[in-house]
């Protein structure tokens, strides 16, 4: 009982206690997490549109989080600030935005992953983005009239015996001045038979257009509580509280196919070696480790910034002054959208790209970190590292799939520190 209750201590958020009988303890399981469509177009183009919806979906997800941290504390994190709403052009506004999973389909291949869960008794069944840099669940309600909803799996909460309706609304704004919003409930939620009641989650009524195209129902994420806008535990805190899970930390394998989400340790059969383990920021509320730097070749470009760990994003970003500095060191880079912080390089560049946080060097694929050719037949191609302050620090850099596809990593409670371990 020591245990639990200073995990919620030091989560800094008030939360209530589950009353209702833990479930039996497990073995910490797999969820599969099939793949979805990339920022390369099948001709091997830059697909910039795709990255510019998704840019300014980063952009408001983290905006968003900022937004909950303040509601829930009342001050922010030093460094951090909250920016106005992004928004795309016109012809971007609708398109795909990333979001959180669970058995993971790689569902814009290399954009999301994303994974089944049920809610409720008996279970109505959801298809989720998993993502490590928000702390929310939410799906769309039966009671939501929109057109984007037509499509998408619908939460009933009348039909399941488990849901209370609780005081409050969550929400959320989008780029395109629409947004998410819905009563709040608790409900049991279970993933790949780990269940976990009482769970707070909302159903909305309202669902932003840039989802009308997303094949997912909703968002599930796995970040700190402190960033939650529902001001509750998420799922993950709940089922190690409930000993639903064996160990106090998930994980995750990112790749074209086989990726998986791991809940309660690790798939050692993922990966050699023991994971290298860095502390978390806990002030913050992301999966956010310091002490980083990165390297072109044998040339250390920025060192001791910071880094947040988001499944969520398939881009890295990191304050526009530092990547410039970073691409200064590729001969034939330059900038490529100005608005986004994009940059281009010639595409026949060979030298490796790597992060390293004190210890061993993780190092990006030509694959990973190359988004395509600027135009068909061009010798520029665009990086997967863009310069954009999105308010979380002049120091602070967002670290998404284009570089966790390159390395296992293990996001622990139990030591409050993200691993890294080499793939197999």
């Amino acid at each position: 009982m020591l245990r639990r209750v200073s995990i919620l201590v030091l989560l800094g958020l008030s939360l209530h206690f589950l009353c209702a009988a833990s479930p039996t303890k497990r073995h910490g399981v797999s969820i599969a997490l099939p793949k979805r469509s990339s920022l390369t177009k099948l001709d091997g183009t830059f697909d910039h549109d795709k990255a510019v919806a998704q840019t300014v979906a980063t952009q408001n997800k983290h905006r968003q989080n900022l937004i909950n941290y303040m509601s829930n504390f009342g001050y922010l994190p030093e460094g951090m600030e909250i920016k106005p709403v992004a928004t795309a052009p016109p012809r971007n506004q609708s398109r795909f935005n990333k979001r959180q999973t669970e058995a993971l389909i790689d569902e814009d291949d290399d954009e999301l992953w994303a994974g089944q869960i049920s809610i409720g008794n008996p279970a109505q069944k959801f298809l989720v983005d998993i993502d490590t840099g928000s702390s929310d669940l939410w799906i769309p309600s039966s009671s939501c009239k929109s057109s984007v909803c037509s499509s998408k799996h619908k939460y009933n909460a009348g039909s399941s015996s488990t849901s209370k309706k609780l005081s409050g609304t969550f929400s959320i704004q989008y780029g395109d001045g629409s947004s998410v919003s819905g009563p709040i409930y608790d409900d049991t939620v279970t993933v790949a038979g780990i269940t976990v009641t009482e769970q707070t989650l909302s159903g909305v009524t309202e669902l932003s257009s840039d989802f009308q195209t997303d094949p997912t129902d909703g968002v599930f994420g796995f970040a700190y509580p402190k960033i939650s806008n529902l001001k509750a535990n998420t799922f993950f805190v709940n089922a190690f509280l409930q000993d639903a899970v064996p160990s106090n930390e998930f994980s995750l394998f990112l790749a074209s196919s086989g990726s998986e989400l791991f809940l309660g340790g690790t798939n050692t059969e993922k990966y050699s070696g023991v994971p290298e383990f860095h502390n978390v920021e806990l002030s913050t509320g992301f999966w956010q480790i310091s002490g980083a730097s990165i390297t072109y070749g044998s040339s250390t470009a920025v060192s001791g910034f910071e880094t947040i760990i988001d499944s969520g994003t398939t881009i890295m970003y990191g304050p526009p002054a530092a990547v410039k500095k970073f691409y200064a060191k590729i001969s034939g880079s330059q900038l490529f959208d100005a608005t986004n912080g994009l940059y281009s390089f010639p595409c026949s560049t060979s030298s490796s790209i790597s992060f390293s946080w004190g210890g061993k060097s993780f190092a990006i694929s030509s694959k990973n970190f190359n988004l395509g050719q600027t135009d068909t037949g061009s010798s520029q191609c665009v990086g997967a590292l863009a310069g954009l302050d999105l308010g979380l620090g002049s120091s602070t850099w967002l670290l998404g799939d284009s570089f966790m596809k390159n390395v296992y990593t293990v996001f622990s409670f139990e030591q409050n520190a993200v691993g890294f371990a080499s793939l197999v």
